[in-house]
């Protein structure tokens, strides 16, 4: 058989594999239609649930009078609401990146050289489920308001004990997060490979563990950000009250609408972030999928 014989036939088999694929695929649309009616209904319900009290918060909002806008005008010019909200959001950088150098090498490790630490791992990551908020921020205020380590004297200690106190009510979302995109990975196969061309352990968590991870990663560091936006109660007893929560409680007490406002554009800027997850993460799925274990 001669060399363009052989490529007419590799071509002829690739048409007839490619028709193959496609008539699968329209077959497989066929079966699943519009989908089951108590799927639709079901989807609906959802739907005017999640819905309904966004168009209810929004009408709210455009209740001032003469200008409907005034509420989000007001919010959007007031100093505090950018200077609290690029508070949070620095803190909660810090927090995200203390939070990974801490969990991904530990469940790396606890994955690949100790699995039976696995439930003991998880059951300490789970703590801060069971302990509220406020005993973990009067537990840090009592123990760092004397001496020898005195940090809530001053502004920056007290900004030191709020990331430390963020980056422990992140363990139970960051290590859930890390754990399964772990789980996706042929995580021993991947390390034995990278060992034998040479590369150390920093080398193998920077260039081969978190690009397999990147979007557990992101899904965890999104989940984070989300609450130390949102959270008050630490960031009050510590003195933070630049923080975004306590401005929002603020905001609370001594306006009517801007509340309603500010709940507004902190959800698009929720969907906002979880858009560029989504983006950042469309390329790491065929590298997951290629790393795996068969």
């Amino acid at each position: 058989m001669t060399a363009e014989s052989e490529v007419a036939a590799v071509s002829a088999n690739t048409a007839r594999a490619a028709e193959v694929s496609k008539a699968a695929r329209r077959e497989a649309r066929r079966r699943r239609g519009f989908g089951s009616p108590w799927a639709w209904l079901i989807f609906i319900l959802g739907a005017i649930y999640f819905i309904v009290p966004l168009l209810g918060t929004f009408e709210y909002s455009l209740r001032t009078r003469p200008d409907n806008l005034l509420a989000y005008r007001q919010v959007l010019a007031d100093p505090k609401f950018a200077g609290g909200l690029l508070y949070s959001f620095i803190v909660g950088v810090i927090t995200i990146i203390i939070s990974l150098l801490i969990i991904v090498p530990t469940a790396y490790w606890v994955r690949l050289k100790v699995p039976r630490l696995r439930p003991i791992v998880e059951f300490v990551t789970l703590m801060p489920f069971v302990i509220p908020p406020i005993i973990l921020v009067f537990g840090l205020i009592r123990i760092y308001s004397i001496k020898p380590i005195q940090l809530t004297a001053s502004n920056f200690g007290s900004d030191l004990l709020l990331v430390a106190a963020y980056v422990v009510l992140s363990f139970p979302y960051m290590y859930r997060a890390v754990d399964t995109g772990l789980a996706a990975i042929d995580v021993r196969t991947l390390t034995e490979a990278a060992q034998s061309l040479g590369s150390g352990w920093i080398r193998i968590m920077w260039r081969v563990i978190f690009p397999n991870l990147r979007t557990s990663l992101l899904s965890g560091a999104f989940l984070t950000l989300a609450i130390v936006i949102g959270e008050y109660t630490i960031a009050n007893f510590l003195g933070r009250n630049v923080a975004f929560g306590p401005y929002l409680s603020l905001l609370g007490r001594n306006a009517p609408y801007q509340p309603a406002a500010v709940s507004l554009i902190s959800f698009g800027l929720t969907w906002f972030a979880m858009g560029i997850i989504a983006f950042l993460g469309r390329g790491s799925r065929g590298r997951v999928q290629l790393a795996g274990a068969h």
